[in-house]
């Protein structure tokens, strides 16, 4: 069997390591190669080394505030979507009725592509602040809690249902012993359930992470950037570069890389911490 896997295992993997090669690898040193250059394609592109960058901090205030109003947003999200989907997860794993349906609900706004769901909560948010004359892009913090608001209808389903299987895996005889000696419903769940379950906290930090700091298509419909630009989110922020400013190309694409590198440390970072937690329980 081992000879057989060595003898055909290029066969299989190499058609799917040179998709990825070409696909993925090549466009992303090609990226970062060109993120030190001026150029409008490919092929007229001029060196300028670290211009790019530095016109990306120094010359792009709107850029600085994305950065800032990206964190601050990720952050906010974050705590509320696990907070919100663990709780869920623990009513709906305690015996009454219904919980599959409920699941399911729950579930079901993670299957909305981005953009519907911003136009819908455009929609939705707008008709309720329609009572005072204004809308979404009339203050920045409508836009800021529009977007978490968003998320977390968007996202709590789809955590929930990674803390439901975590907690099914809880033994009962644990349950069992922490009942008999005596502990609390709040006891057992910070000293029993939680520990356990520790996995699927990491999994869902990292999921929440990568979808509220990449977020794209749920801002453009959903504010857009308004007003003046003050809920432009990272990957708005780049595309807006990229696309709405002529000659500003090599500084979207160094923007696109300074971005690739905050959410890759940012990941590591949540892995190891939330990894070391699992480690020590």
């Amino acid at each position: 069997m081992r000879k057989s896997i060595a003898r055909y295992f290029p066969v299989f993997v190499l058609p799917t390591l040179l998709a990825f090669t070409l696909f993925f690898v090549a466009p992303f040193l090609m990226g970062i190669g060109l993120s030190f250059t001026k150029f409008t394609t490919v092929t007229n592109a001029k060196w300028v080394g670290l211009g790019n960058y530095i016109k990306a901090f120094t010359f792009d205030s709107e850029f600085v505030h994305a950065l800032g109003f990206t964190s601050l947003f990720t952050v906010v999200s974050m705590v509320t979507v696990n907070v919100i989907a663990f709780s869920f997860a623990i009513l709906l794993t305690k015996k009454i009725r219904g919980t599959t349906f409920f699941r399911s609900v729950f579930f079901l706004p993670n299957l909305i592509g981005g953009i519907v769901l911003g136009y819908i909560w455009n929609l939705m948010i707008n008709g309720v602040l329609s009572v005072f004359n204004v809308d979404i892009t009339f203050k920045t913090e409508y836009g800021f809690w529009g977007l978490v608001i968003l998320t977390n209808w968007q996202l709590v389903g789809y955590m929930m249902v990674i803390y439901i299987a975590g907690l099914q895996n809880v033994p009962d005889e644990l349950l069992e012993a922490a009942e008999i000696d005596g502990a609390s419903a709040w006891d057992t769940l910070f000293h029993v359930k939680l520990p356990i379950v520790m996995p699927s906290v990491t999994i869902c930090t990292f999921l929440t992470l990568a979808n509220t700091f990449k977020m794209f298509d749920q801002n453009l419909a959903l504010t857009a950037g308004a007003p003046e630009n003050t809920t432009e989110m990272l990957a708005l922020n780049i595309y807006n570069t990229f696309y709405g400013r002529t000659g500003w190309q090599g500084v979207g694409q160094a923007k696109a890389v300074i971005f690739f590198l905050i959410v890759a440390l940012l990941a590591f970072l949540q892995l190891k911490l939330t990894s070391r937690k699992e480690i020590e329980q």
